[in-house]
């Protein structure tokens, strides 16, 4: 993603606010609070439970007390050293909570407010926010690649006077955190809060493919490669889109099962055979839309080979960096096929996010089924490693 540096930009603005804390604890300011937080450091490859600094939000920034945070492949990949990020770091970006403290010039959300985070905190106001794609806000690329830290380009993390740096902006695995306000997402006091941490990635990243990248139409046949935390959420945005056909793809049959009752139609066990033609023996004309929600070079590939006339491959799970996957030219032109790429289901976070937490109050998303366990943060390790082994869906971290 491109960035934008050195441009005066942020959240919209109000009269100036004293910086505040805690609800109980209003009108007194603080440099600063301790909180646990799980810290990983390339270069032992160590994810430990440590006693940081947090410092308090500066203009255009909120603290927020977390509620649970969701553990996701995106932390895999960094635990693993596939992708690139800034370390030590604290680690985590889904995850929800209530805003203890906002900085000056900050008048949504406010102190005592119910939030969901969103790992994309956009500005509103450069060229791709003003066109209406927020997922690809100019100003949040800096956050998030090369990242590390918030839009003024410092870090709010320290441990022993060595700066941590933030995970795309989040870093969710604390008790506390401080983020851009636009990050910090207001939604409904109805809403379980533990629950509602998983809209912020899992649920935005998948139904957010189907509605809004693919915008995939009622009566079309979709494929849904992966059925962990966010392939579920593919199926049951597109059963909400009102796909005709879902063929659910996973090399584990427990999780095609599972994905019937998202809204699976079919299932096919990856691991027994070729997908690509047991997906063509259920749709012999080839899928409308195929969403790869696992991300490695071969399952894009098959991803394509699925495809019908006209079809679209949607890439969801994101590779390995400097990862190279291969078509025939050929055949993307002969049947003009389109491969769409999808970056946080290309969602407008105070719009989505909202509206996705309204869909599971009105019994429309299945969210409770989507969580397998519930740590403390002191066993983040663990919970790493369980999703590693494909055995969990979602594991909440709750502090």
């Amino acid at each position: 993603m491109s960035s934008i540096r050195g441009r005066a930009v942020g959240p919209r603005r109000g009269p100036a606010l004293e910086t505040m804390t805690d609800p109980v604890e209003a009108g007194r300011t603080e440099p600063g609070t301790t909180v646990q937080a799980i810290v990983f450091d390339d270069r032992d490859s160590s994810v430990e439970l440590r006693a940081v600094h947090l410092a308090p939000p500066g203009a255009g920034e909120v603290r927020v007390r977390i509620a649970a945070a969701g553990v996701c492949h995106s932390d895999l990949h960094v635990r693993r050293g596939e992708w690139t990020a800034p370390a030590p770091l604290v680690m985590g970006h889904e995850g929800s909570g209530v805003v203890t403290a906002v900085g000056p010039g900050v008048d949504s959300p406010a102190v005592g407010d119910h939030v969901v985070l969103s790992w994309v905190a956009p500005c509103g106001r450069c060229r791709s926010c003003l066109a209406g794609r927020q997922a690809q806000c100019q100003v949040a690329a800096t956050v998030v690649a090369p990242g590390g830290v918030l839009w003024d380009g410092t870090s709010r993390w320290s441990l022993d006077g060595e700066t941590l740096h933030h995970y795309l902006g989040v870093s969710s695995f604390a008790e506390e955190v401080v983020v851009m306000a636009s990050a910090a997402v207001p939604i409904r006091r109805d809403a379980p809060l533990e629950t509602m941490a998983l809209v912020g990635c899992a649920v935005a990243t998948g139904v957010g493919a189907v509605m809004n990248t693919a915008a995939v139409p009622a009566g079309a046949t979709v494929v849904v490669i992966g059925c962990g935390g966010v392939g579920l959420n593919v199926v049951q945005g597109a059963r909400l889109a009102g796909a005709s056909r879902i063929v659910a793809v996973d090399v584990l049959a427990a999780k095609t099962t599972e994905a019937r009752r998202f809204g699976a139609t079919d299932e096919v066990d990856a691991g027994a055979g070729d997908p690509v033609a047991a997906v063509r023996s259920l749709l012999p004309d080839g899928a409308d839309f195929v969403f790869d929600a696992i991300g490695k070079t071969r399952t894009i590939e098959q991803a394509v080979g699925m495809l019908g006339l006209g079809g679209t491959a949607v890439i969801v799970g994101l590779p390995p960096s400097g990862a190279v996957a291969s078509f025939e030219p050929l055949l993307l032109a002969e049947n003009e096929l389109r491969i769409l790429g999808c970056n946080y289901g290309s969602v407008t976070p105070a719009v989505d996010i909202p509206k996705f937490v309204d869909m599971y109050l009105d019994g429309e998303l299945l969210l409770d089924e989507l969580i397998s366990a519930r740590r403390p943060l002191s066993e983040a390790a663990d919970a790493l490693t369980d999703l590693q082994s494909g055995t969990v869906l979602r594991t909440l971290l709750v502090p």
